[in-house]
């Protein structure tokens, strides 16, 4: 409190010293003027427009503690340097405009000092001077730490905007092309499946935030328990009992839109770099073997947190999980499929992050049937380094964030599983299979197990 004290009382002696140098320039009529322009200083509002104190023209801010524009700002420094003292040819009181003020300059100066300009603002050379190399110095640290932030290389870039423009030409946001599928049927008998569907739909808006990142958190295995205490009350028989005498009303249109989705994530995967170097064996089995997962990332693009669905244009193209059992599937899959989508929507991924963890999982040297490995592998590290680089220059604080999207590629692979065992149960009924389209039984039929 002593140095405050101290302080405070070293810039009051400078400020009366100031004034009394003024004084003996300029007489006392102008210390009125230089407490009303402190004030106003002090005082000023933004929002009102500034206007020149000396001619009225516009202000460009304040000078030398006033309000002033750049043309009277520099007409007062020039003449408090060079001592200047000028005559008033009329009466002495003349009205400065932004027209009129070069014909009277003893009328302007008297102005200038009339509403609180004060010499002892005016800077020296030697204090412009150090002004300057400031600026200058601090001009060149920012340059420094500018060049030294990292920043994706030429290359990087590249590829991530050939993956971006890759995604944007395999997926049509408008979902226009869905009308061209087999039209959507929900009538029909409600399954044991349906039914716990419905159950599972029905708490989604209850359930939807406790879901983590992590499929192992205690929420999600909390609201798990009570989903399946929920099914057991609804009677333990299994649903194939009530399926065998139950047609499959969304088969048919689901099928049409998984073979669509699978014929986009093919243009997607050739327009990944490098991807046409590999052989056509391992294209073939890449794409077999990870064209449901990448079908379910994107997914993710249509997926609503409000009421855990895919929103794909009209209410026709609005799919639940209760829509999805009716085209054969279980909550084996769907509940584990809902999970994931709830987890991956909440990491809020770039669309530039979400493009790469489609190719990184496309380009998985670990899938069945490839043969040359270790130029999958170079491709898919690539596109990890890039990944990790560019959440390291857009994500500061998304410390984890890498770790967690590479966690949802394992999600993913159980996921695979599940829907394989489930896609071969429905195969082997030709009454259903028939629903199927040929490409999605040449991709999902002859999958390397």
């Amino acid at each position: 409190q002593f140095f405050w004290r101290l302080a405070g009382k070293e810039r009051e002696a400078e400020k009366m010293l100031r004034i009394k140098q003024r004084e003996r320039v300029y007489g006392d009529a102008s210390l009125t003027a230089v407490s009303t322009s402190s004030q106003a200083q002090d005082e000023f509002d933004r929002n009102v427009p500034r206007i020149c104190g000396v001619c009225g023209d516009k202000a460009t801010g304040f000078h030398f503690n006033a309000m002033t524009c750049e043309g009277c700002k520099g007409f007062f420094r020039r003449s408090m340097k060079r001592k200047a003292s000028f005559t008033c040819p009329f009466n002495g009181n003349c009205t400065i405009t932004k027209d009129n003020r070069r014909h009277c300059q003893a009328c302007r100066l008297k102005r200038c000092v009339d509403i609180g300009m004060m010499k002892e603002f005016i800077l020296t050379d030697e204090e412009v001077q150090r002004k300057k190399d400031l600026i200058q110095k601090r001009k060149d640290e920012e340059a420094m730490k500018e060049a030294q932030r990292p920043r994706l290389t030429e290359e990087q870039q590249n590829i991530i905007a050939l993956l971006v423009e890759a995604h944007h030409k395999t997926y049509d946001d408008s979902y226009s092309d869905f009308s061209r599928f087999r039209p959507p049927v929900r009538e029909g008998p409600v399954t044991r499946s349906a039914s716990r569907a419905a159950s599972l739909h029905s708490l989604s808006d209850a359930s939807s935030d406790s879901f983590s990142h992590s499929p192992d958190s205690g929420d999600s295995k909390m609201n798990l328990g009570s989903l399946l205490m929920m099914y057991q009350e609804q009677g333990s028989s299994p649903d194939s009992a009530d399926d065998e005498n139950s047609r499959l009303s969304m088969l048919p249109h689901l099928a049409d839109l998984v073979s669509y989705s699978i014929q986009k994530v093919i243009g997607f995967a050739k327009m990944i770099p490098g991807f046409r170097d590999l052989t056509a064996e391992d294209q073939i089995a890449l794409l077999k073997s990870s064209a449901i997962e990448v079908i379910m990332l994107r997914s993710n693009q249509s997926f609503s947190l409000e009421d855990m669905s895919w929103s794909c244009g009209g209410p026709d193209f609005k799919y639940c999980v209760n829509d999805v059992t009716k085209a054969g599937h279980t909550l084996e899959l769907l509940e584990p499929l809902v999970k994931f989508q709830v987890g991956l929507k909440k990491l809020n991924l770039h669309e530039e992050e979400h493009v790469l963890l489609m190719a990184i999982c496309l380009l998985s040297p670990d899938r069945p049937g490839i043969q040359d490995h270790a130029k999958v592998e170079v491709l898919q590290d690539r596109l990890s380094e890039i990944l990790q680089a560019y959440i390291r220059i857009n994500h500061p604080g998304g410390r984890l964030l890498y770790a967690k999207m590479i966690q949802k590629l394992a999600d993913l692979r159980s996921l695979n599983e599940e829907h394989s065992k489930q896609y071969r149960s429905l195969s082997f009924q030709p009454e259903h299979s028939m629903q199927l389209t040929p490409l999605v039984l040449e991709v999902f039929g002859g999958q390397v197990t």
